[in-house]
């Protein structure tokens, strides 16, 4: 950002410039992270220019929300036509300083969604798996993967081929029909390969 050492809209956006990837992901707020003085900076300004370059690359954004201010921000850009609709969110929930990892938090992010949106809820660590047989209750999509969650089982590291399978497992459990690669192609709004 002009005045500052801080990465701007265009500098942060250079690899999607570059590999023009389907998704990329537009953190919509800033927050503390863990511990230390790690601090993820996002401007209304920097995040509205950010909106700007993917829209006209043709990337489609999974905004990723970890807090109820960041969904009032996202909701935002969507109303200043930032976004295409419909807008596809991730509720990520659990990171430290964030949303906590509880069904409350997890119903009062849905009861906020906007219309129509695509969305996602993941927690990380030991409760990804139960998030996994917790998003859907709520209609929302699921997420698992070695980025949030590292193990399988306490002392038990994961793959992420075995993360899924856990998932597609548990999903089948409670009669959640899980979508074939076509399928979640079409719902994300991704065009053909």
């Amino acid at each position: 950002a002009e005045g500052t050492d801080m990465a701007g809209a265009t500098e942060r956006l250079a690899h999607v410039t570059e590999l023009r990837p389907e998704i990329c992901t537009l953190d919509c707020g800033t927050m503390n992270f863990a511990e230390g003085d790690y601090v993820m900076t996002n401007t209304p300004s920097m995040l509205r220019e950010m909106a700007r370059q993917i829209q006209a690359l043709g990337v489609r954004p999974e905004i990723e929300v970890f807090d109820t201010g960041h969904l009032v921000f996202a909701k935002q850009l969507i109303a200043e036509q930032l976004i295409d609709e419909p807008a596809m969110l991730q509720l990520c929930l659990g990171i430290p300083y964030g949303a906590p990892d509880d069904p409350g938090t997890l119903l009062a992010l849905v009861n906020q969604l906007p219309p129509g949106c695509v969305f996602s809820a993941f927690a990380i660590g030991r409760m990804q798996l139960a998030y996994v047989a917790l998003a859907p209750v709520v209609g929302a999509n699921v997420r698992v993967g070695l980025e949030d969650n590292l193990w399988l089982a306490r002392g038990v590291k994961a793959t992420n081929g075995q993360l899924v399978e856990r998932a597609v497992t548990i999903l089948k459990a409670m009669n959640v029909r899980v979508l074939d690669p076509a399928e979640t192609r079409e719902k994300l709004g991704l065009t053909a390969v």
